[in-house]
């Protein structure tokens, strides 16, 4: 019988795009794939996206899951945590769903803002599957997150050593994780319950990028008892996914290796006071860039014009100058990156980039602004993929000034060192994926365990 898999993706570009490589990873190893899309959609960009991928991908089945929507009362709740509790809120409806498709579903990915429905669908009678979690965050982050209901962060000292594991610096944990009150600290909570139920835990990283901490969580002596640890990283690019997307053709007139691309995530929106810092900077280290900007958190159609963002002296010295370029329209990343102009990557660390980054060997300047990102950038920096200020701080702590910044990206583009280490990352990468590399065994085990479930 053929193996048939269940994908059920989270709220926000962050989430989705991993899951749709996934996805597409699992169709190519002849599984038959349905991906569980939650409706409506927090953001015009993960339609946009959702329907351009099942237009190149018709193999894939499309299922609408219709979540019951969650309202909040407090304009600063995140609209992405709220969709987070809807879909946990509605797994009720789930049962149905994955009870109509043909052939059985053998298993469900779900990504691990949603892992708690696992609490309610292990216990359901009408399903007889396996579930696999998807984690979107560094083997580095998620091994924190797991211990995260038996911690007291509360009064910890400098740094927090578990068993097996390296130790963390306190300073790097995101603040709200020390908000029991807070909406995704409570979410996250409750989803992490659920992952003693699952079979293993599949992640967009590699052995050879983190191997202290996945050999640590594959181990069997840590303080909880975790499931198999599953890395499949980098997830392979599937380029049709925004199709209708293309480079910008001012690329394409640089010479090789002399682009700084900066972009921090589709979620991240600086105050205009540090986005002028950032451009002044730029301007400073005489480096040529590719600058995609965003001014509002939600991913989302960006409103605010260039000249207003920017001020109209800046920008007019951009374009005098022709040393740069900046967009506000969405760009595929990964396609940029493996650009021959591209010489770096000026980034907030967000996992995905780390690893289209690392996936690229290009060396990257991560200036870890809010969430995991302090600890993608430690992993990164270990990993000798490129930089990372810690003085800089998290977003907002303080304003970062264009003499920092321009120090920064002149190291990023002209240290031959760091150029040699991020090239060697991206030959790691590439192993990973070549027959007998890690990565390409892990995925075929995880085949295994799917037809065995036939």
């Amino acid at each position: 019988m053929e193996t048939h898999v269940a994908l059920l993706p989270s709220a926000g570009m962050g989430h989705l795009m991993p899951s749709l490589r996934l996805a597409a990873m699992l169709a190519s190893r002849n599984c038959k794939v349905t991906i569980l899309t939650a409706q409506p959609t927090v953001s015009a960009a993960e339609s946009n996206h959702l329907n351009s991928f099942f237009s190149a991908h018709p193999h894939i089945q499309r299922l609408d899951f219709h979540v019951i929507p969650l309202h909040s009362s407090n304009p600063h709740d995140d609209p992405f945590a709220l969709q987070f509790e809807a879909i946990v809120r509605s797994v009720h409806l789930l049962p149905p769903l994955l009870s109509s498709l043909s052939p059985p579903v053998s298993a469900l990915f779900l990504d691990i803002a949603a892992a708690e429905c696992v609490d309610q669908l292990a216990d359901e009678p009408s399903l007889s599957i396996s579930y696999y979690i998807l984690s979107i965050t560094s083997a580095r982050f998620y091994s924190l997150i797991t211990h995260l209901p038996h911690l007291t962060l509360e009064g910890s000292c400098n740094n927090l050593q578990l068993p097996s594991l390296p130790s963390f610096s306190v300073s790097n944990i995101p603040p709200v994780l020390f908000n029991p009150e807070n909406i995704f600290t409570t979410r996250l909570i409750s989803n992490l319950r659920a992952v003693s139920k699952v079979k293993g835990v599949v992640a967009n990283t590699f052995h050879w990028f983190e191997p202290e901490t996945i050999e640590a969580l594959n181990s069997g002596r840590t303080m909880i008892t975790l499931p198999q640890f599953l890395p499949i990283g980098p997830f392979k690019y599937h380029k049709s996914v925004c199709e209708n997307t293309s480079l910008p053709k001012w690329l394409d007139e640089q010479p090789a290796k002399s682009v700084v691309y900066v972009c921090f995530g589709n979620r991240t929106a600086m105050s205009k006071d540090q986005i002028k810092e950032l451009g002044e900077g730029l301007l400073k280290s005489k480096q040529r860039f590719l600058w995609v900007l965003k001014s509002v958190k939600v991913d989302r159609v960006e409103e605010t014009g260039l000249e207003e963002l920017l001020g109209s002296s800046l920008l007019g010295r951009i374009k005098e100058k022709r040393q740069g370029m900046v967009v506000k329209e969405w760009v595929q990343q990964e396609e940029i990156l493996s650009h021959p102009a591209i010489g770096g990557f000026f980034s907030h660390g967000g996992w995905n980039s780390v690893m289209e980054a690392a996936k690229s060997g290009v060396p990257t300047l991560d200036w870890a602004l809010n969430g995991d990102q302090r600890f993608n950038a430690e992993a990164m920096e270990k990993a000798g993929l490129g930089l990372w200020p810690k003085h800089w701080g998290w977003l907002g702590e303080r304003l970062v000034k264009s003499e920092e910044i321009e120090e920064k990206i002149t190291q990023l583009m002209e240290d031959h060192k760091l150029r040699s280490m991020a090239q060697k990352v991206g030959e790691e990468a590439t192993k990973a994926w070549e027959i007998d590399g890690t990565s390409e065994k892990v995925l075929g085990q995880i085949i295994e365990m799917l037809k065995l479930k036939v």
